[in-house]
């Protein structure tokens, strides 16, 4: 069924979660393409009794899904990809690179930009090539560089002003000057992929680095002696930390941990998705990298590693209050909120407040995604009695 706008829709009964809290018994009023403070009589009403409506998820690390790569697939397999997010309550999302040449992820990152122009995405991510050969994770070693400044300023400026977050291993040589130089620009400098000690990554933070690209993985784990970046990280609050929720890349507890240390107004939600995610096992490509997805997990055919993740915003909200206990106000921080703020888009996204856009999930009591509203028109139309 193509997408339907709202025109003037209400929808009443559910748990509606606010930045205040949840209402209970709520109404939510959608004029066109924005919430609006209240509807006319005669707008359309959708009974949702027994389920929650929460803002749309916003997701700042993300490299494909559906089958398609946002680092090497055409505009119209992007748009596949992010069409697949978008089924699974994704409404706002980043386009992630992984390590490439230069020349290539300069190219890549104007193409991309052209589908930030559009308001497909929300921007553009470098994960990679700065990133430390000891912690490469899916990378292709042979492709990495150090952070010279004037190589980080090529990307940003490729990227036409698209340019969201840049992932760095800080400590290496010009990591610190590019930190310096993406804090400048109103561009994210995210430490990730990095074998940083406990001081390295305090200079870190202090030259200007705002997030934790992916917390726990690609980086050296906690030690009594050596508490390394990740209580850096965990302690400053002025970092906030990318999750991945998928019961692979984290154990419960440790992202109990998180919580517990970052409070809910410091953690992001994030797939870190490939073109599996959505999709289904097989063979993939991730740069130049051969993946194999075998029972929903990524690896690389070399080596092992996991690559990225099969996972969906919908699943990872699902296991948060399901599984981890979270509640749901704080994932909906987690989930929409904070990386809407990271990202600069609060101002339109991330929240159900009157003149933001109609971007909204619907769940039902068992929290499996029922609906998705982008703009004022269903993605994914919840059926109703």
């Amino acid at each position: 069924m193509a997408p339907r706008a709202a025109d003037s829709t209400v929808l009443a009964g559910a748990r509606v979660v606010l930045p205040t809290g949840t209402v209970e018994d709520g109404r939510l009023a959608v004029e066109g393409a924005r919430i609006a403070a209240a509807a006319p009589e005669d707008a359309r009403t959708v009974d949702l009794t027994g389920h929650w409506v929460v803002p749309g998820f916003v997701d700042m690390h993300n490299h494909g899904g559906g089958g398609a790569s946002f680092t090497s697939g055409t505009a119209d397999e992007v748009l596949t990809g992010i069409r697949t997010h978008r089924e699974h309550g994704t409404t706002t999302m980043v386009a992630s690179t992984v390590t490439g040449e230069m020349d290539f992820l300069a190219r890549r990152a104007g193409e991309l930009s052209e589908l930030v122009e559009q308001g497909d995405l929300a921007g553009i991510h470098f994960e990679g090539p700065f990133i430390s050969p000891c912690r490469k994770g899916a990378h292709s070693e042979q492709l990495l560089r150090y952070p010279d400044p004037a190589e980080v300023r090529k990307l940003v400026d490729a990227a036409r002003g698209a340019a969201r977050m840049v992932t760095l291993a800080t400590e290496l040589p010009g990591g610190l000057d590019s930190v310096r130089l993406l804090a400048e620009l109103g561009v994210i400098a995210a430490i990730g992929h990095t074998d940083a000690t406990y001081a390295q990554t305090v200079e870190a933070i202090d030259a200007g680095a705002t997030v934790a690209t992916h917390l726990f993985n690609a980086m050296p784990p906690i030690a009594h002696r050596e508490p390394g970046p990740i209580t850096a990280l965990l302690e400053d609050d002025r970092i906030t930390v990318e999750l991945i929720n998928d019961g692979t890349h984290l154990h419960p507890a440790v992202l109990e941990l998180a919580y517990r240390h970052k409070g809910a107004g410091r953690v992001a939600l994030i797939t870190d998705a490939m073109d599996a995610a959505g999709f289904g096992d097989g063979e993939y490509q991730l740069g130049p990298l051969a993946v194999e997805v075998r029972d929903g997990v990524a690896r690389l055919v070399e080596g092992g590693s996991i690559a990225g993740s099969t996972l969906t915003l919908d699943t990872a909200f699902r296991r948060a209050v399901t599984l981890d206990r979270i509640p749901v106000e704080d994932v909906v921080r987690s989930i929409s909120a904070n990386p809407a703020r990271l990202l600069g888009v609060d101002d339109r996204v991330g929240s159900l407040e009157p003149g933001k856009d109609a971007d909204l999930v619907v769940l039902d009591e068992d929290f499996v995604l029922k609906g998705v509203m982008r703009r004022g028109e269903w993605i994914v139309e919840p059926k109703t009695a």
